[in-house]
């Protein structure tokens, strides 16, 4: 796993993915804008006061909406990470990403970065640069004050003078100065040691499907093939409550059964903002398990398709994923 040493950044590289942060208006509405570096470097000048580590900038092209996220570009945003740290040497690496899905790329780089010996922020802002009230640039330079104090390796999530476990926060509001929280998810489980060394971050990664499928009154086998026969390696199945899913549905079981005779993963986590997964506690849980759903304990939707992700990139054997994702990896069951 990481360093837990806090020493404080000396050289922090800057990756600006886009996002609101440094948008500006377009005819069609707020757009990601190239310039970011010299607006950036413009009011960091203006407070001379203000002790923030010798840092670079990188413009990761196109720049995003992060509602155009895609894991394809968590393998750009991983490889420019190490290539910051392991070539050009720097000590700290500040993320600039939309929030839309910053929990998702922040959970993502917690298992695409393990080992990684370096502390690693990610943060942006729900009002852009420069406009009234803003929260862009109260983020940008506490992260960056943050980096500058010491940090332990890994991978955070920075917001409103907070800093959050990325495995276990989740956006919950579209508005205001928080719009983050850590999620109250169940504790518990393993730890997954040893760590498999086709997990470190110097190992080569490729893009999983995985999809996402949360389950509603009447949801049936249909619903559920429809996704499974998409061509997906892992689902992460949104249960309701502790675990529990229409058990009183043969062809939806069976649709499972025959997922994971397929060897697609299917993990089981909760659609409720508080808790976890106990597959054994209902009969209607239970039978989940019987036909092969692995329990994602009180991993946040995030960490469980982040986790899935970094898994089956890895290249990582069916039997050993399904095995992993039930223990603690980075800090999402733990």
């Amino acid at each position: 796993m990481n360093s837990d040493t806090q020493s404080p950044a000396q050289q922090v590289m800057v990756l600006y993915t886009g996002g609101t942060i440094g948008m500006q208006a377009s005819a069609n509405g707020l757009a990601p804008a190239s310039g970011f570096e010299a607006r950036m470097a413009e009011q960091l000048a203006a407070q001379p006061d203000l002790q923030v580590p010798n840092w670079r900038f990188r413009e990761l092209l196109p720049l995003i909406d992060s509602a155009n996220m895609t894991p394809a570009y968590w393998q750009r945003l991983r490889e420019a990470v190490i290539e910051a740290v392991d070539v050009d040497g720097c000590d700290g690496v500040l993320i600039l990403h939309g929030t839309d899905t910053l929990a998702y790329s922040a959970a993502a780089m917690c298992f695409q970065l393990i080992g990684l010996n370096a502390p690693v922020v990610c943060t942006g802002s729900m009002l852009p640069a420069g406009v009234d009230d803003s929260d862009a640039w109260e983020n940008l330079n506490g992260a960056l004050l943050a980096l500058g104090k010491g940090l332990k390796s890994g991978v955070q999530l920075y917001f409103h003078g907070e800093l959050l476990a990325p495995t276990r926060c989740a956006k919950i509001r579209s508005f205001g100065r928080h719009p983050f929280a850590a999620l109250q998810r169940t504790r518990g489980g393993e730890s997954a040691q040893p760590m498999p060394n086709a997990l470190d971050y110097r190992q080569p990664k490729t893009i999983a499907n995985v999809a996402v499928l949360p389950l509603f009154p009447g949801i049936n086998a249909q619903h559920l093939n429809a996704v499974l026969d998409s061509g997906i390696q892992a689902l992460v199945l949104e249960c309701f409550g502790s675990g529990t899913g229409p058990s009183d549905n043969p062809e939806f079981l069976a649709s499972l059964k025959n997922a994971h005779q397929r060897g697609i993963c299917v993990v089981a986590i909760t659609q409720c903002h508080e808790g976890g997964v106990e597959l054994d506690v209902y009969e209607a849980g239970s039978r989940l398990r019987g036909v092969g759903v692995a329990s994602g304990g009180g991993m946040t939707r995030e960490a469980a398709f982040g986790k899935l992700h970094a898994l089956l990139g890895a290249g990582l054997g069916i039997e050993e994923v399904r095995r992993l994702v039930e223990l603690d990896v980075c800090g999402e069951l733990l």
